[in-house]
């Protein structure tokens, strides 16, 4: 893939993720940008993902309209990435999978997939945030209960439900191969 066209899509990806967290601002831990991340990684490797997750809370985080916290901004930034390097690992594994006929079960795969980077996600966030306002981390992670609950399920549900259709037409668009656009 070359590189003008990567640094192409990590940019438009990255802007997509931040634009949607601003349209979703006023519905708490409810957001695409998680699943954009993923998808970075799925569709256009490591690098593309990690890149997407990075940026996305480098710029977001720094004009959080809830604040900025260096810790937190810092740890969201690691954490975000998880997304990306997940997303790249899975597409590894499912290179070869045809997606027809298997919606059903791919969707609660996704689900699944969606799911427990974000429990990792929560898990580093929490802790990080407890530790940087000098509160028990013990008292934040339950302080923090039903956001992080409503994060995971929220992702758990975006990603079975919007992975394999978005996936299947990136593939298309691709021509069938691992990344979207064949390395010529």
């Amino acid at each position: 893939m070359k590189t003008t066209f990567k640094i192409a899509i990590i940019a438009t990806l990255t802007a997509l993720s931040i634009a949607t967290n601003y349209v979703l601002i006023s519905v708490h831990n409810v957001k695409l940008m998680d699943f954009i991340v993923f998808i970075g990684g799925f569709s256009f490797g490591i690098l593309a993902g990690v890149s997407i997750g990075t940026l996305s809370w480098l710029i977001y985080g720094t004009i959080n309209p809830y604040g900025f916290v260096p810790q937190v901004w810092l740890a969201t930034m690691f954490a975000e990435s998880i997304y990306g390097i997940a997303g790249s690992f899975l597409a590894k594994s499912l290179a070869s999978t045809s997606f027809d006929g298997q919606r059903l079960k791919l969707s609660v795969f996704f689900a699944t997939m969606g799911f427990l980077p974000t429990v990792v996600y929560d898990l580093i966030t929490n802790v990080v945030w407890a530790s940087s306002s000098n509160m028990p981390v013990v008292a934040a992670i339950f302080a923090g209960a039903p956001f992080t609950v409503l994060h995971e399920v929220a992702n758990a549900a975006i990603f079975g439900v919007c992975s394999v259709p978005m996936i299947t037409a990136l593939r298309k668009l691709g021509g069938g191969g691992r990344y979207v656009i064949p390395k010529k």
